[in-house]
């Protein structure tokens, strides 16, 4: 229940409610979303995904941290959290279409933006989780683009030829990174 504070001083009203919100957008598998973020009275921290609006209370005792450092933390948990489903789904699926997989897979954001990278020499896939900013098809691109220097450590003819064969419109999806 949100309650409003109503105060009258020398005959005007003055409206306000004991809940702050901060509004932003941010993208979420490649769908531009509106974002909000509340400081409310309650115990713990929520998100909640209404009318392709996610909305994130916090309780009020996190507005003394500065609001962007904390929408910063909030906006990367959330990817780490979506990230974890959308990366496995992409994993699986490159698996059962190559018949092969690394023999170590890590979500971990890189300093310099980089989104991924394999370790051809260990077969280790490293994805960012900031991946989710971009949609399915981009992320499976991603995916398969790491899992072909499994087999080719350059971007050889033979590794742009597997590349060509497992998703024929590459291009379009290497061109949106």
């Amino acid at each position: 229940m949100n309650i409003l504070n109503i105060a009258i001083n020398n005959g005007e009203a003055a409206i306000t409610a004991p809940w702050s919100c901060y509004t932003g957008t941010i993208s979420i598998l490649g769908t531009i979303r509106e974002f909000r973020l509340y400081y409310k009275h309650v115990k713990a921290s929520t998100v909640n995904f209404i009318n392709h609006i996610i909305e994130v209370i916090l309780p009020n005792k996190f507005k003394k941290a500065k609001t962007n450092d904390l929408l910063k933390i909030v906006v990367a948990k959330l990817y780490d959290k979506i990230a974890e489903q959308e990366i496995e789904r992409a994993m699986e699926k490159t698996r059962l279409l190559l018949g092969f997989a690394p023999e170590d897979f890590a979500m971990k954001r890189f300093k310099n933006g980089q989104i991924s990278k394999c370790y051809t020499d260990e077969k280790k896939i490293v994805i960012s989780p900031d991946i989710v900013k971009y949609d399915r098809r981009t992320i499976e691109y991603i995916v398969l683009h790491e899992f072909c220097h499994l087999k080719y450590k350059t971007h050889s003819k033979g590794f742009w030829q597997m590349m060509k064969t497992y998703m024929p419109n590459y291009e379009k999806y290497e061109m949106s990174i």
